[in-house]
């Protein structure tokens, strides 16, 4: 196979931000420059949440400054607000990843706002974009398979908010199953509903092995026609806002089977399970993502 799978790196932001042990700036951009060394070229690198909530993402602006511009990559910061936005926008960040939660549930407990509320800020964070200028916008969905708080959540409600979200001026619409509830083939059934309402926009996926189910589900959003997918090396990962959260697919993993498969990814496998075991030693703990506790095979 040629078929390229963009891998988006979120190792520095979800992977870090359910941490007990926070990382200084330099720990942060160290970790950083080792995984672009490794092969990612798009990787969400900051969060600008507020640092009383999430001390793990603090010194977002140092980091953010700490690494010079790149043609070749694209450094991506989170943002759930005009403030965020406006924080994206003055760092000079290449990409802003608008977060929106699904359910009010989650989004009280996680943004302290509805997702009706939520969306209109990315309505209006949409509107700046067009009328200021700043960086490309992409809108992911928060539990999108599910919510610790409000249950199963409906496809026709997915549907609602893609369809929404598709009618702003934004590159990309990510589905996330962030408490790790969804199975393979509600993934393929929800990719092929939301595919009917995104227009022309770009589709990516967010997947937690919370329950084991992590690389299933990326093989069926590949095999449904997605070409972009998260994961966090080492497999870290996490809400703090979500009871029971645990990390996101290990992108050392995603790559082995991608390229088993005949799939190009553009990373260096060796080079993950080497940044891996250095950030779980900052840490203090192994890694959670089979390929760097089991190794490569052939060996």
């Amino acid at each position: 196979m040629s078929r390229f799978i963009e891998i988006v790196e979120v190792g520095p932001r979800d992977g870090l931000q359910n941490e007990k042990t926070a990382l200084d700036v330099p720990q942060k951009v160290e970790f950083i420059k080792r995984l672009e060394a490794a092969g990612a070229r798009r990787m969400e690198t900051v969060s600008f949440v507020n640092p009383k909530r999430v001390p793990q993402m603090a010194g977002a602006e140092e980091v953010s400054a700490a690494l010079p511009a790149d043609a070749g990559k694209s450094r991506i910061g989170l943002v759930l607000n005009m403030r965020g936005w406006d924080r994206a926008v003055a760092t000079g960040c290449d990409e802003a990843n608008v977060v929106v939660c699904a359910t009010d549930g989650f989004g009280i407990r996680n943004q302290g706002a509805s997702t009706a509320e939520q969306m209109q800020a990315l309505a209006d964070i949409a509107a700046k974009r067009d009328a200021e200028g700043g960086p490309p916008i992409s809108a992911t969905f928060s539990v999108a398979f599910g919510c610790p708080f409000d249950g199963e959540v409906s496809e026709d409600h997915v549907v609602a908010l893609v369809r929404e979200a598709a009618g702003l001026n934004i590159a990309e619409i990510a589905l996330a199953d962030t408490i790790g509830v969804a199975d393979p083939w509600t993934v393929r059934r929800r990719i092929e509903a939301v595919r009917k309402v995104a227009g022309d926009k770009k589709l990516r996926l967010h997947f937690h092995d919370t329950r084991n189910t992590g690389l299933a589900n990326a093989y069926a959003g590949v095999e449904a026609g997605v070409d972009i997918l998260d994961a966090s090396v080492g497999g870290l990962g996490g809400c703090p806002f979500a009871p029971d959260a645990t990390g996101n697919i290990g992108t050392e993993d995603l790559v082995y089977m991608l390229e088993r498969a005949g799939f190009e990814t553009g990373y260096d496998i060796k080079a993950l399970i080497e940044t891996a075991k250095w950030m779980s030693g900052l840490l203090g703990k192994p890694p959670a993502a089979s390929v760097s506790r089991a190794g490569l095979f052939p060996a």
